[in-house]
């Protein structure tokens, strides 16, 4: 069976709730999930996520191909936003279902850690005082990405 892959990138909101019963509705037996938000980082008003259109698109619909190539998998729902989102906005949602509990928990943390370094997003803090500064990349996101490269 071809898993079923959905991958958007969009500013609308999504109800995890919905994505989930989707995945669920797949005749296997796992699904995992994560939801990113905004979180409150001292003094943050909203997090400024810039994209390129066709190539965002494009860079998550290959880190999605890697994970339905490396996993038996059912489905993959990967969804992220951009725009201006306040604090407590979802940002992104990574669901899969497997047969089996570790495909499925495996390829949806895979998933968010690759997406995490990847993903072609310019993020922008913008504080309740009206400054904002881009937000750099972490060394320990790096990290995570590197250790679900094959030996």
């Amino acid at each position: 069976m071809t898993p079923r892959l959905q991958v958007r990138v969009t500013t609308e909101d999504f109800e995890p709730a919905v994505e989930l019963s989707q995945l669920e509705a797949l005749p296997g037996g796992a699904v995992a999930s994560f939801t990113g938000l905004v979180r409150d980082d001292g003094g943050l008003e909203a997090l400024h996520l810039e994209q390129y259109p066709g190539m965002t698109q494009r860079q998550l619909e290959a880190v999605v191909a890697q994970a339905a190539d490396r996993w038996p998998l059912l489905g993959i729902t990967v969804i992220h936003r951009h725009g201006t989102l306040p604090v407590g906005a979802r940002i992104v949602f990574v669901g899969t279902s497997s047969s089996h509990r570790v495909a499925a928990l495996e390829s949806c943390a895979f998933l968010i850690d690759w997406l995490k370094v990847s993903a072609p997003f310019w993020k922008r803090a913008i504080r309740a005082d009206g400054t904002g500064e881009w937000v750099e990349a972490h060394h320990a996101d790096d990290a995570r990405a590197a250790a679900w490269r094959p030996d």
